[in-house]
């Protein structure tokens, strides 16, 4: 059964924040808000808790799961950029921008594409996740939250409760989100390619839309 917590979307409480990381750390699956939609989220490391997220979405080891980086230092620890990619990069962080970026090292081989040898990426504009990725202090393992079938993430706290407070470790409930998952920005080719639209606007990065 899922903890609750109610945190401030603006002024998260650092107590709670602490707790959720607390939950993450020992092996646990969330749901989180972020600037585009709530997510279910997990530590990188752990491959139990990634099953447990493909399963919750009905997807299998080809979906990309995204990492939820803090700031655009974090970020390139776990991708590598030129600097062409960076100069887009820099643009839309934090937002509602996903980036797919060959990954470095850093990256479990299990999470990479397995011919491009890429990783999606993003830095959230969001309070409340952003708290936890600080806290936290590493990157959180991540995907919208799309229930099966649906075409559209959820969005509302109470409607998420009643659909997985039984399979999930923790609900953070911090009022309604947007509907609109991120746009998603192919960098690993040249030249870039929007490959989905979302609340992202790719003229903020100097990118046409599809």
């Amino acid at each position: 059964m899922a903890q609750y917590f109610s945190i401030h979307p603006i002024d998260p409480q650092p107590r709670l924040i602490r707790q959720a990381a607390a939950i993450v750390r020992s092996g646990g699956v969330i749901a989180y808000p972020t600037d585009s939609s709530y997510a279910l989220g997990c530590r990188i490391d752990d491959a139990q808790a990634a099953e447990r997220i493909r399963a919750l979405r009905h997807v299998d080891d080809k979906h990309y799961l995204t990492l939820m980086c803090r700031d655009l230092a974090e970020l390139g620890r776990y991708a590598q950029l030129d600097n062409w990619q960076f100069r887009i990069v820099k643009e839309g962080v934090p937002g509602s921008f996903t980036f797919l970026l060959p990954a470095s090292r850093e990256v479990p081989r299990r999470l990479k594409h397995p011919r491009r040898r890429t990783v999606g990426i993003r830095v959230p504009d969001h309070a409340v996740v952003r708290a936890l990725l600080a806290e936290l202090g590493e990157p959180l393992l991540s995907s919208t939250l799309i229930p099966p079938g649906a075409s559209q993430p959820l969005n509302d706290p109470a409607v998420i409760r009643a659909q997985y407070e039984s399979v999930l470790d923790l609900i953070i409930d911090s009022g309604a989100c947007h509907l609109e998952p991120t746009t998603v920005v192919d960098l690993a080719i040249s030249p870039p390619a929007v490959i989905r639209s979302g609340r992202g606007d790719p003229a903020q990065l100097g990118l046409e839309p599809p």
